[in-house]
């Protein structure tokens, strides 16, 4: 399952993503975790320090292995030169699996313990000096993008995605790569206006978009939410002693967070995990192949010096059923069977 948390900037999403993920590997439920935004806390929220979050490795500097790897032998991708980030998969490429060992989540994912279990952590890196005035963060998530194109999941594992903050999420087609977006929203004007923007640009693309309170105090603020969102409010989440402490180093049990902030998760969760049977790998596949036309059509085909269009493969289906990903969840399913205790 692929999960996006949104939200304007400051409203508590890096928080409330880092907890569902928590709460995930707290229920025994694989996980991989990505710091998508340009502000990369999610590392310091999963409980890492700050030289270990500052040692994370950046996908955006391993994007050539990244798509040299996902190119795999698929012949309507002349090098990985040709390749841009919305580069679909066709008969050859090298697909992804959540659970399984390969070169990208060697060279990128590193594990980090929790409560419960541990998670693979991603970040496309922090927006550094040397790219002031020269590129766009953009190019980073480019990274992300490419792995979204080529994963295969299932509905037992789980793939959260911290996303760059406000309307910045519409700079490519990765909104739409999502089986659930969450929306975090501050119960003001200014906390639901990204709402407002999402809906509208999200309506013709079938993305599932529920809203999640943050910083909630009051049942004024609830209502003025519900009045400003309608059903698409989920749940609330408020202050939290729990968060606190952590974002003070001293972190506590999970068992411990405040119980009404754990029903909002498991809210979460349920919601997340009966999206499983809206999925549409027809839907998914065209809108792919439709950001990438137009990303080749605007810039790519000029840059590369290539007609990309032609890497589209009309036969193509990515879904759980391919065999490529049946390959690989057999190989992962084995893998997992060999470390088991006798």
């Amino acid at each position: 399952m692929k999960i996006a948390f949104v939200g304007k900037g400051g409203s508590g999403k890096t928080t409330l993503s880092s907890l569902f993920v928590r709460h995930l590997t707290a229920r025994g439920t694989p996980v991989v975790a990505v710091d998508a935004d340009i502000n990369q806390h999610m590392g310091a929220a999963l409980g890492l320090d700050d030289a270990e979050a500052a040692a994370l490795p950046a996908m955006g500097a391993n994007l050539p292995l990244i798509k040299e790897y996902l190119r795999g032998s698929n012949p309507r991708i002349a090098s990985t030169e040709k390749m841009i980030k919305t580069t679909p998969p066709g008969e050859g490429s090298r697909l992804l699996r959540l659970q399984e060992d390969n070169p990208v989540y060697d060279a990128c994912a590193r594990p980090v313990a929790l409560d419960g279990g541990s998670v693979r952590l991603l970040a496309t890196g922090p927006f550094t000096e040397s790219d002031l005035g020269v590129a766009c963060y953009h190019s980073k998530t480019g990274a992300v993008e490419l792995l979204l194109n080529h994963l295969v999941d299932g509905r037992e594992e789980y793939l959260v995605v911290d996303m760059t903050a406000g309307s910045d999420s519409f700079a490519s087609g990765m909104f739409t790569r999502f089986d659930m977006t969450f929306l975090v929203a501050e119960p003001t004007r200014k906390g639901v206006s990204v709402y407002r923007q999402y809906k509208e640009y999200a309506r013709d693309f079938g993305v599932l978009l529920r809203v999640v309170g943050n910083k909630v105090q009051s049942a004024d603020d609830v209502d003025f939410l519900r009045q400003e969102v309608g059903d698409d409010l989920l749940a609330t989440f408020g202050h939290s002693d729990w968060v606190r402490a952590m974002e003070k180093g001293r972190p506590r049990p999970f068992a411990e967070l405040e119980e009404e902030n754990s029903r909002s998760l498991a809210a979460l969760y349920e919601t997340a995990d009966a999206s499983y049977e809206l999925r549409d790998w027809e839907r998914y596949t065209r809108q792919m192949v439709h950001f990438h036309l137009r990303n080749a059509e605007s810039w790519g085909n000029a840059r590369t010096g290539a007609d990309l269009a032609a890497q589209v493969d009309p036969s193509f289906l990515l879904s759980e059923d391919h065999p490529e990903a049946a390959t690989a969840a057999a190989a992962a399913a084995a893998a997992a069977a060999a470390v088991q205790p006798a």
